[in-house]
């Protein structure tokens, strides 16, 4: 294989920002253990603020952002992986402070990997991505409440931003985890996809952008809020006694307007989930439910394939809410 390879690479110098493709050769990786001959990446919210001027997250430059993709071994210097192992990496802080996936290859430290499960394909993977692992983490939080309340179901369950790609995934696993999905969304020409992802209900954003009240009528045993601000102090409001809240996003705002009411009156918890620094065994069980709960089939319909080339061009759309679903970066193209 050619030492050379394509990359989106990015440069700061002073106020100049810049985000261009460059042919780079492999002297550019300064550390790592594994080399990965990279399939696919992702377009995810965190990927389009360090796109746009690093978001105040990379730290050296140059520096190849890209905070998950699958792929290939090509080289390895751990006994944990071989050559032609097939491999998976999300978080981490890959694509922040390491080199990450927008690129045909990379090196990183092999204690960030997972192999992917046999059951999928890379390209599946990465439709499911960043944002499909979060979901999953926000699922299980969801259904935590069961264990915590000492088997009282969870029935009715909100997902805020349904359309975005941990919002749709959500919809999807929380419905085949037998639960009635209401999702939120203030794109109406999605209506017919979220109830094919499972949606019992569709509510319109709008319902919760008012004034939060301090205690709103209870309605909710789970939430999966992607947006942050104003609408996760509205459906904090609106969860039942005992309900979790699982908080995976600030596309909204990253403030939050409540009182201790909810949490001290109704035994609400609100749950952050962190999908980035996250235990590889917890990273591994994740992955190994992933074909029990999710149909690729169904999020193919939504998924945009794109390259490095035209990602330059679509990323700012991701920040004004101007996509649907998953974007997928095909390394090949």
């Amino acid at each position: 294989m050619s030492d050379k390879f394509k990359a989106i690479v990015l440069n700061q110098s002073g106020d100049q920002f810049s985000r261009e493709i460059k042919i780079l050769d492999r002297s550019f990786f300064k550390s790592g253990n594994v080399l990965v001959k990279v399939e696919y990446s992702g377009l995810n919210y965190k990927d389009a603020l360090i796109l746009k001027n690093g978001g105040k997250l990379v730290k050296e430059y140059p520096h190849i952002p890209g905070i998950d993709f699958s792929g290939k071994v090509i080289e390895s210097e751990t006994t944990d992986f071989k050559v032609g192992d097939d491999v998976v990496l999300t978080g981490c802080r890959v694509g922040e402070i390491y080199p990450g996936g927008y690129s045909q290859i990379v090196k990183v430290k092999g204690e960030l990997l997972v192999k992917k499960p046999k059951s999928i394909s890379n390209k599946n993977a990465m439709i499911l991505g960043t944002a499909g692992f979060t979901s999953l983490l926000c699922a299980f939080a969801v259904k935590a409440r069961e264990e915590l309340l000492l088997g009282e179901k969870v029935s009715n369950v909100l997902v805020t931003g349904a359309t975005g790609g941990v919002g749709s995934i959500a919809v999807m696993v929380l419905s085949k985890l037998g639960y009635n999905v209401t999702a939120v969304t203030g794109k109406k020409d999605k209506l017919d996809y979220l109830k094919e992802l499972g949606a019992k209900e569709i509510i319109d954003r709008k319902e919760f952008e008012g004034e939060p009240k301090i205690l709103g009528k209870g309605l909710w045993d789970g939430v999966v809020d992607t947006v942050g601000g104003v609408i996760l102090s509205n459906v904090i409001s609106q969860t039942k006694p005992g309900g979790i809240v699982a908080a995976c996003g600030n596309a909204s705002n990253i403030k939050l307007n409540t009182t201790v009411m909810p949490f001290i009156i109704r035994g609400v918890k609100l749950w952050g989930i962190d999908s980035v620094m996250i235990s590889k065994k917890r990273r591994e069980f994740v992955w190994s439910k992933v074909t029990d709960l999710v149909d690729f089939k169904l999020l193919e319909k939504n998924t945009k394939t794109t390259n490095l080339e035209e990602l330059l061009n679509i990323f700012p759309k991701i920040l004004k809410g101007e996509i649907a679903g998953r974007v997928l970066v095909d390394l090949s193209k």
